[in-house]
């Protein structure tokens, strides 16, 4: 069963997320954008060793602490390339990762199985992620808003139609966005105005 843990953090409040199986001793990690230490303290009170980072997208709030946590722990980090594109003042200087992911790829880590698809709008290489009941959607939508646009690699046109792709995944899931409260995909069908049906 999944299990998810939850840290805000940084001065752009962006949720990382530790997810694992209740029956394994590894984990993965979602966009730990700072406090590397904050993020490697919690995971030693869970009692879980770090397998893989996933990372949504390619923005220095959500890749900040990367590098630190994959020295310490040599585990697998796992970007979409289409974010390579992305200018240095956005990411903080290169994007470091050991592995390139994309649309229809399916990652067995840490027990889980998670699922890859492509979101972008927010930047090229945005990706949203499916666990079991979880839909991890990084910048593409957050409780009752999407991300931003505007910003060097960002698309108004393709946001819209990754949102749309969102719209028709089923009700059931739980949404864990990369700022912001979590929520369902059943509430955001209903009163979210960029993904309202």
């Amino acid at each position: 069963m999944l299990k998810v843990s939850m840290l805000t953090l940084g001065d752009y409040q962006v949720n990382c997320y530790i997810l694992y199986d209740e029956d394994s001793k590894t984990c993965c990690v979602v966009d730990p954008g700072y406090e590397p230490d904050r993020i490697a303290e919690k995971l030693q009170d869970l009692g879980l060793r770090l397998e893989a980072i996933l990372l949504t997208h390619g923005h220095f709030d959500h890749v900040g602490a990367v590098r630190d946590l994959a020295a310490d722990t040599d585990c697998a980090v796992y970007l979409n390339p289409k974010d390579l594109s992305l200018p240095p003042q956005l990411t903080a200087g290169p994007l470091y990762y050991t592995h390139t992911y994309g649309e229809g790829d399916t990652l067995h880590l840490a027990g889980l199985t998670f699922s890859v698809m492509e979101t972008p709008g927010h930047t090229p290489g945005s990706v949203c992620l499916t666990c079991q009941d979880a839909l991890i959607s990084g910048d593409t939508l957050f409780a009752g808003s999407c991300g931003r646009w505007d910003l060097p690699g960002g698309d108004p046109q393709a946001i819209k139609a990754s949102l749309a792709r969102l719209a028709k995944l089923p009700d059931s899931f739980w949404v864990l966005p990369g700022h912001g409260e979590t929520t369902t995909l059943s509430a955001e069908k209903k009163y979210n105005p960029y993904l309202g049906r």
